[in-house]
């Protein structure tokens, strides 16, 4: 797999990953590719550092050019504003979530323990909501019990 920089007609920087070099200049000769930002079909490879190897073979894995001593400071991060239809997909998502939760428990970490007494027949049935790890999720799946993740948004955690 490659990774590339890529960049948009409208500067938005974001990363891609091809099986080789030669299915981006297919991708992209296709107008396959777009910006997850602003939807531009118009992408290019951005000017990328080389991977650069610390010692002998096997012994470090690969650093970016940009990670030795001597690099200029790495840019900041990239901020985009959304556009009049991304808001308003992030405000529905927003209600769902609210619609889900208004009437439900939140049972926090004991998310699994509890969703199996449901499912079990070991507690009343009714809408839970809380946290499970990958792990728990996975166990969950595999012995049937429905559930289904809440959507969550990037700008939730800030």
């Amino acid at each position: 797999m490659i990774r590339y920089d890529l960049v948009c007609d409208q500067a938005h920087r974001f990363d891609g990953w091809f099986r080789a070099s030669a299915d981006f200049d297919a991708q992209a000769e296709r107008a396959l590719l777009s910006c997850p930002v602003c939807g531009s079909a118009k992408v290019e490879k951005a000017l990328m550092a080389p991977a650069l190897s610390k010692g002998s073979a096997g012994s470090e894995p690969p650093v970016a050019a940009a990670d030795t001593a001597d690099a200029a400071p790495p840019m900041p991060p990239q901020l985009a504003l959304v556009s009049e239809r991304q808001a308003k997909l992030r405000a529905m998502l927003r209600e769902f979530r609210a619609e889900l939760t208004k009437n439900a428990v939140d049972v926090g970490p004991r998310f699994a323990e509890e969703a199996r007494k449901i499912h079990y027949g070991e507690a009343e049935p009714g809408s839970i909501y809380g946290q499970a790890t990958p792990a728990e999720a996975r166990a969950l799946a595999e012995e049937g019990v429905p559930f289904h993740p809440l959507p969550v948004l990037p700008d939730d955690g800030n």
